[in-house]
């Protein structure tokens, strides 16, 4: 089994800064790559950003590009997710994905093989 271990999570103003971690363990035999999705109270599942694990390519949701940055350490098998200039709007729990295989769509939440427990972010005004 795959285990997806989310730290990092908590309050702050806005304008702050968090930074969320994701530990990946277990019997990975194949890892495209990882990504951080978002639900906020009442609202659906949506995606946040996406990096692949051998050759580092991103992609930012329209709404935190320019604010939030995802990176990874292979050594660790983890990837970050580093939050700036945080807005109310950004509240939600925060979940890591996991992608096995590539896939075309990686805003889908159907192209991921693995998911998080969550951590919750509040971010207040």
């Amino acid at each position: 089994q795959v285990q997806l271990v989310e730290a990092g999570g908590g309050s702050v103003q806005a304008g702050g800064s968090l930074r969320l971690s994701c530990v990946a363990s277990g019997r990975i035999f194949s890892r495209y790559a990882m990504g951080w999705f978002r639900q906020a109270p009442g609202k659906e599942r949506e995606f946040v950003t996406t990096i692949t694990w051998s050759g580092g390519s991103t992609l930012y949701a329209d709404s935190v590009k320019g604010r939030f940055t995802i990176s990874k350490d292979n050594t660790k098998n983890t990837v970050y997710l580093q939050m700036n200039t945080l807005r109310p709007e950004d509240t939600a729990v925060y979940y890591c994905a996991l992608a096995t295989r590539y896939d075309n769509n990686w805003r889908a939440k159907e192209a991921y093989d693995y998911w998080g427990q969550g951590a919750l972010v509040t971010v207040s005004s």
